[in-house]
């Protein structure tokens, strides 16, 4: 059951919704609004969720999302959610939602869907149009275009260099000016950042816009010892800053670790709350 009113009143007045990320982002509720009614308001969406990662006012949810569209297709698609949210007097609130997937998968499932995929995506773009207007539906489209296998590979490289504790390598992966946060919001030194994150794994990968993001696990964190979930975000590659045999070279410009905490929280609450009312159960 889809409930327009309760999901857009869980944001904040100024909330923004990047979805996907690296597409136009939505900001204020009747941006919000619209965004409902395009993207959710004509699906069935149910979310297959694996984890969470809960860290302070932020949480980061490791799912599949499954859009089953009015002309009978599912799609299943990847993703990494996240929602940092805004204490207020009424309560907490979304304040931002950032949902790695990617669009060129979409589309992709979507072209292979035969008829019922083309009649799809003949019924999204007058949806778009009417919804979000010309800027808007270039907007979303902008979602096609990503830091790609470049992007990719450099995460992987960031990565890589992490586990085996090289910080040489970690920092001649880094952008200029780059940032590293653990957690998000308390920048560290390279070393202290590659001590913090050894005996480091991680799972699937996301690229979406300048944004590679990971779920990952780290053993070795904290007094305990015990392992622990984190949400990696290397955040905004520099594309093309280095060049190499005539090929770009990507490096990381921030990466964000969101620290799983223990327990659940009115913050896990409050997320959990906003993907029930989206129609998904």
């Amino acid at each position: 059951m889809h409930d327009r009113a309760a999901w857009v009143g869980l944001f904040s007045d100024g909330a923004r919704v990047n979805d996907p990320v690296g597409s136009r982002p939505h900001v204020g509720r009747a941006a919000i609004e619209k965004f409902y009614d395009t993207f959710i308001a004509p699906n069935t969406i149910t979310f297959r969720v694996t984890r969470d990662v809960v860290c302070g006012l932020s949480v980061v949810r490791d799912l599949e999302l499954e859009t089953r569209m009015s002309t009978g297709v599912v799609l299943t698609v990847p993703m990494h959610l996240r929602y940092d949210l805004v204490a207020e007097a009424r309560g907490v609130s979304l304040d931002r939602l950032y949902a790695h997937w990617e669009l060129p998968v979409m589309i992709g499932q979507l072209a292979r869907a035969g008829w019922r995929g083309a009649a799809a995506l003949a019924k999204l773009g007058p949806q778009l149009l009417s919804n979000q207007g010309v800027l808007g539906a270039t907007g979303f489209m902008r979602g096609v275009r990503t830091v790609g296998r470049p992007g990719r590979n450099a995460a992987i490289g960031f990565l890589v260099a992490v586990r085996r504790q090289d910080s040489a390598a970690v920092s001649a992966r880094l952008a200029r000016g780059a940032t590293l946060e653990l957690p998000a919001g308390t920048p560290l030194a390279v070393d202290e950042f590659t001590k913090t994150l050894r005996d480091l794994r991680w799972n699937k990968m996301i690229v979406a816009g300048h944004t590679v993001t990971r779920i990952r696990q780290c053993g070795r964190v904290g007094r305990s010892g015990a392992d622990r979930v984190h949400a990696a975000v290397p955040r905004d590659f520099a594309g093309a800053e280095v060049r190499r045999a005539g090929r770009p070279l990507h490096k990381m410009k921030q990466v964000l670790v969101l620290s799983d905490s223990p327990g659940r929280s009115p913050t896990h609450h409050a997320a959990s709350r906003g993907h029930n009312r989206m129609g998904s159960r």
